[in-house]
């Protein structure tokens, strides 16, 4: 029987939601990959994809302590040659809101690198986090599109105490930057809560905008609730159906975003 191989692919900055899905992979997997690449193909920003956070040297040391297999760690040559692929990937309406809105090409850039790291790495299972709920889901359609033979295990959002979700973009947080975030997990909470109390969805939506406007909180990318397998927009939720409420607002000048999945009883 062939050993079952996990993948973790990552853009580096590792944290603690990184390594429960190491951990995570090394109890299902006999042979585990981490992947290391800041896509630059995903970046819509070129700022942004400027202050991505660097930290090759200290992310090695985690995987080392984490008992992972091997590390692939390529460059942008590597990866591409001496210039980006033109082969796209459409997604159709998946992609055309949230993140697809705001970012405009960056699921194609995920679509390609991951397909091409499905394609080196040659896994049997891939681990993601429902923090980036869409992506999530592009992968999954992905890999049902393409017959990628590869199990896509997403898991969920793990946390500071204070309920700000793990990523590497919160080292960009300031002191009080830093104390603010966690509004936007509030927010979330706020509107699956008046959702379930029977508040219409603009209502829930509108209050917990202005929740965040008063606690500093004032660029909202996009605050929708959505179906939370298909990501289309849901104007009037109804009981028993799995819906997600997903943001992506700036803290500063750093860029979050967060989801929670629900359903009303």
């Amino acid at each position: 029987m062939n050993a079952e191989i996990g993948f973790v692919p990552t853009m580096g900055a590792l944290h603690q939601g990184h390594l429960s899905l190491i951990e995570e992979a090394k109890q299902k997997c006999e042979f585990v990959v981490v992947s290391i690449f800041v896509n630059p193909l995903q970046f819509n920003n070129p700022d942004d994809f400027a202050k991505y956070p660097s930290t090759l040297e200290a992310d090695t040391l985690l995987l080392e302590a984490a008992g992972i297999d091997m590390l692939f760690a390529p460059n942008a040559e590597e990866m591409y040659g001496n210039a980006y692929t033109e082969t796209g990937i459409n997604f159709g309406s998946i992609t055309e809101v949230m993140e697809g809105s705001s970012r405009p090409g960056h699921f194609n850039g995920v679509g390609v690198v991951v397909s091409k790291l499905f394609n080196l790495v040659q896994p049997t299972k891939a681990y993601f986090g429902l923090k980036d709920l869409q992506q999530v889901r592009v992968i999954q359609q992905l890999v049902t599109d393409l017959d990628f033979p590869i199990e896509i295990i997403p898991s969920p959002t793990l946390r500071e105490p204070d309920g700000l979700a793990l990523s590497s973009r919160n080292a960009r947080l300031t002191t009080d930057q830093r104390v603010i975030a966690p509004y936007i997990f509030k927010a979330l909470n706020n509107v699956v809560d008046e959702l379930g109390e029977g508040v219409t969805n603009a209502k829930a939506i509108s209050n917990a905008t202005d929740y965040l406007n008063f606690n500093g909180i004032t660029t909202i990318d996009y605050l929708e609730v959505v179906d939370s397998k298909t990501l289309q927009p849901v104007r009037n939720p109804k009981k028993n159906t799995e819906l997600a409420v997903c943001i992506a607002c700036f803290v500063g000048n750093t860029r979050l975003i967060d989801n929670l999945i629900f359903s009303l009883d």
